[in-house]
Order: structure tokens, then C-alpha cells, then sequence
């Protein structure tokens, strides 16, 4: 559901900074176009400084910091385009200067003869601000269509699921994934128990060959050691006792403690959360073909290690699409599983379907109001 409670409000406040921004680019026009206010506002703002920076020491008794103020201000008003907007004011303001024994009226005289130029300056302020509530509003627009996008696939996916057929017998497809799951589950547990570190490993690394296997890589300088050091014979449940004993202990077990701590010991993590997480069936599980593909990979690497109970656990969930009537259960198994009481509550009360609707609208409004609206 939106958090905005009116739909009104992002496109009202578009029409607003577009009228802005129009209103002050036609003033811009009319007082010569951006390049010309830009100029004259330069220009502006040195006169300005010049006044600010030289008002003290040219009203003082120092004769050299008075021709130098002088000489500036001079050279200031030269470099000046005369069909600039606001020339004249430049003009006055050195005149106002420009008197034989300066004092803080002359300033002040020079920068009311500014104020023609200050309104251009005033303009490009107002121009900026224009431009950049205009961004900000294209922006949050951008972001609110963003915001209806997902809204409208939220409730798209609800409306699908609600038409799920909530009465279905989603044990024939949970089952099944519950069997193989303990299954691999449990056979990887006995992997580390019982079989060679150094054959665990060689499970992990024939599932590189598979990409809907993630198994995590064991860390490189470790899965040398267990290559090539006699300790990779021991199983990772062992290895991992290993590493909790002091030196003195693990002398008694293995020729090298060191390398065991430096190489093992520094990855108990990598070693204790290793399971079969990885070859595991989602429930709900995925559409049919991508099961279908997924318990191919599963049961090349399976194959290392597994009891024939748990692949014959993986091969009748491979055949559940062919077995069962199974997109009918799968959507009823997503729909239990993923329907929040709020959600139920609002497809019961038909609340959902008025929603999408008026979310499509107002997405539709919206992207119009925006593309009709000019880029800063």
C-alpha cells in the first residue's frame, strides 16, 4: 500500500515547479537570456567585491592603496561588454568612485548605482532555485513511479495467489522436498564425519561445474594444505577438534601444529558452517523446468557422496511435474506460505483489485504529467 494518501500530491507539486521555473525562464528571456544575466551578475558580484574588499583602506590616508583601488575599478568597468545588460550602472558606480578624496558616502553612492545590476543577479538566484526545484520535483516523481511500479507488482502477485486454490494438497509437493532434504541433510553431516577432508573437498570442487550448486570455495591456502599435507586424510570433524587443542596436545596428532593453526585454525568458521544447505530443494519450489534442471545438478554431486535412499528421495522430487498436478500445487504452496493475515484479509474484502487499478491510473497520470514536463 502507498504511504502517500494522495495521489494528487506528486503530480500538484510537478505542476507547481514547472510553472515556476516557467515563469522565471520567460523573465530571464525578457531580460536578455541566461548567458547575458549570467554576465551581468559576474559582473555584479566583482563590483561588489572590489567595494567591500577596498572600502577601508582607499577611505584611509594611504595615497598608494587609493590609485590602486582607483586603477582597479577602472580596468573593471574597460573589460565590460557595453551592450551587457546594466552597462550604465557599472558606469555610475565608477563614477561614484572616482572623486578626488574618497569617503563611505561614495561607497555607498556606488552601490546604489548598482542596483539595476543587483536585479539581475536577484534573477539568476531566483532562476537556480527554479531549475533546482524543478529537479527535485522530476526526481521524486521519477521515484514515486518507482514506488507504483512495485506497488502494482506487488498486487499483481497478490491477485495471482489469491486465485490459488488454497484447499490443494501441498503435502504431495512438501513431502518429498522434506525427504531429500533431511536426507542430503544428514549424509553431508556423515561426509564430515566420516570421510577424508580431503575427499569433502572433492565434492565441493566438482560442483564448480554446476552453477545451481553455490557451494562456497574453501579458502585457497587451506585446501593446499588439506591436498597436500598427510592431516588432509582426517575428517573435518576431526580437523576441527584438532584445532581447538593446545600446541603441546596437537603435537602428539600431527607433524606440523603449526601449519594445522595457521591453516585450519584460521578457518574453523568456513569449516563448522560447511553442510549441504547448497543442495537443498526450496519449498515452494521453483517452476517446473527450473526444477527439473536444478535436481539434474543436484544429483551429479550427490552421486559423490549420497546413500541410494536420499537419491531415490531426489529423483521423485525430479519427477513431481510429470507425477503431480503440479502448478496448480505449487501456486496453492506459495500462496500458504507467502500470504500474510493482512494480505487475506484485503483479497477477502475485495480491497486489492480497486487498488491496482488506482495505482495504474495514477502511474499513467503521472508518467504523463512528467513528459510533459521540461528538463532542467
Amino acid at each position: 500500500m502507498s504511504d502517500a494518501p494522495d495521489p494528487e500530491h506528486t503530480r500538484a507539486a510537478l505542476r507547481r515547479a514547472a510553472d515556476e521555473y516557467e515563469r522565471v525562464r520567460e523573465a530571464v528571456e525578457e531580460a536578455g537570456g541566461e548567458s547575458a544575466v549570467r554576465q551581468t551578475t559576474g559582473a555584479y558580484r566583482r563590483f561588489r567585491r572590489l567595494l567591500a574588499d577596498n572600502e577601508e583602506s582607499a577611505t584611509g590616508t594611504g595615497f598608494q592603496e587609493y590609485i590602486q583601488f582607483q586603477e582597479a575599478v577602472a580596468s573593471a568597468t574597460e573589460e565590460l561588454d557595453e551592450s551587457m545588460p546594466a552597462y550604465e550602472a557599472f558606469e555610475a558606480a565608477d563614477d561614484a568612485v572616482h572623486v578626488n578624496r574618497l569617503s563611505a558616502s561614495d561607497f555607498e553612492n556606488a552601490r546604489e548605482a548598482l542596483d539595476p545590476a543587483r536585479e539581475y543577479a536577484d534573477l539568476l538566484v531566483e532562476w537556480e532555485a527554479a531549475e533546482e526545484l524543478l529537479r527535485e520535483t522530476r526526481r521524486a516523481a521519477r521515484d514515486r513511479l518507482d514506488t507504483l511500479d512495485e506497488e502494482i507488482e506487488a498486487d499483481e502477485r497478490l491477485l495471482e495467489l489469491g486465485d490459488a486454490d488454497l484447499g490443494a494438497p501441498v503435502e504431495q509437493l512438501r513431502d518429498p522436498i522434506e525427504r531429500y532434504n533431511e536426507g542430503v541433510l544428514a549424509d553431508f553431516e556423515r561426509l564430515k564425519r566420516e570421510a577424508s577432508a580431503r575427499e569433502l573437498f572433492g565434492v565441493i570442487e566438482s560442483a564448480d561445474s554446476y552453477p545451481l550448486v553455490g557451494f562456497r570455495d574453501p579458502p585457497t591456502r587451506m585446501r593446499e594444505y588439506i591436498a597436500d599435507d598427510p592431516v588432509g586424510e582426517e575428517s573435518v570433524k576431526q580437523l576441527l577438534e584438532y584445532a581447538d587443542y593446545s600446541a603441546e596436545k596437537l603435537g602428539h596428532y600431527v607433524d606440523n601444529p603449526g601449519d594445522l593453526n595457521r591453516f585450519v585454525a584460521t578457518n574453523q568458521t568456513y569449516l563448522a558452517n560447511l553442510d549441504a544447505s547448497p543442495l537443498t530443494v526450496a519449498y515452494p519450489p521453483p517452476e517446473a523446468g527450473e526444477l527439473e534442471y536444478e535436481c539434474k545438478e543436484y544429483i551429479a554431486v550427490c552421486n559423490r557422496f549420497a546413500d541410494e535412499e536420499t537419491l531415490a528421495a531426489l529423483r521423485a522430487v525430479r519427477s513431481l511435474p510429470s507425477e503431480t498436478d503440479y502448478e496448480r500445487l505449487r501456486e496453492a504452496a506459495e500462496a500458504l506460505e507467502t500470504l500474510t493475515d493482512d494480505e487475506r484479509d484485503r483479497l477477502r474484502a475485495g480491497e486489492v483489485e480497486p487498488q491496482l487499478e488506482a495505482c495504474r491510473a495514477e502511474r499513467a497520470a503521472l508518467e504523463e504529467a512528467l513528459d510533459s514536463t521540461p528538463e532542467p
